[in-house]
């Protein structure tokens, strides 16, 4: 059963919530007889019903959030913890959602608007890997920024899959909180560090505009 139910107030917070995520790419999959959303870098989806998202994730990062009592919750994928010095971030969810500041803000706002309450979020986090094997280390800059970040909301971090040298796969249960989480084949990986070196490029060079395994 969905976190919201029929009364009129929840019924146009759903309402307002489907058409937040209209864009979100969804399929259904036999194995799982349920919904998958699929994120790209830079956006987020949460909700309350029998769905699961999933992503790709290589130095990027994915916080995974819910509130266990209204069985509500999501996940964000993004690249960058901010803007940078002198940058200017703005507002809009489907761009500023890339730098993890604002991609932590959407996705909390979204399950607070759905009932749930920031002392009872719990958090899985996912990523952060140095598949672009700069000295920069991106990965890490992403994985001490969602730790600082949900330190300093109260949110408690009950499970995490980060760093390494490995591109991850991985798949979240919001209701139950369940996540899984694959490595990916050496030869996946070259892909995904060829697709997140250009994408770090082009949000590095154009500023937001506002336009399995159990852990």
């Amino acid at each position: 059963m969905s976190a919201l139910s029929s009364h009129p107030t929840q019924a146009r917070i759903k309402a307002q919530l489907a058409l937040e995520f209209s864009h979100i790419r969804k399929s259904f999959d036999v194995k799982l007889d349920a919904t998958v959303a699929k994120i790209l870098p830079g956006e987020y989806y949460a909700t309350g019903e029998h769905e699961y998202i999933t992503t790709t994730l290589g130095s990027c990062v994915s916080a995974c959030l819910w509130d266990p009592l209204v069985s509500f919750g999501g996940m964000n994928h993004f690249m960058l913890p901010d803007a940078g010095e002198g940058r200017m971030e703005f507002g809009g969810a489907s761009d500023a959602a890339r730098y993890g500041s604002f991609a932590m803000e959407h996705l909390i706002n979204a399950i607070l608007k759905a009932g749930g309450r920031r002392e009872r979020l719990r958090a899985k986090i996912v990523g952060g890997g140095n598949v672009l094997q700069i000295a920069t280390n991106i990965g890490g800059r992403n994985i001490e920024f969602v730790r600082d970040y949900l330190r300093n909301e109260g949110i408690q971090i009950v499970g995490e899959d980060v760093g390494g040298r490995a591109g991850r796969l991985v798949r979240f249960h919001p209701v139950s909180g369940a996540a899984a989480v694959k490595p990916l084949a050496s030869t996946e990986s070259r892909g995904l560090v060829d697709a997140e070196g250009s994408y770090k490029s082009n949000i590095e060079r154009k500023p937001a505009t506002g336009e399995v395994e159990l852990f």
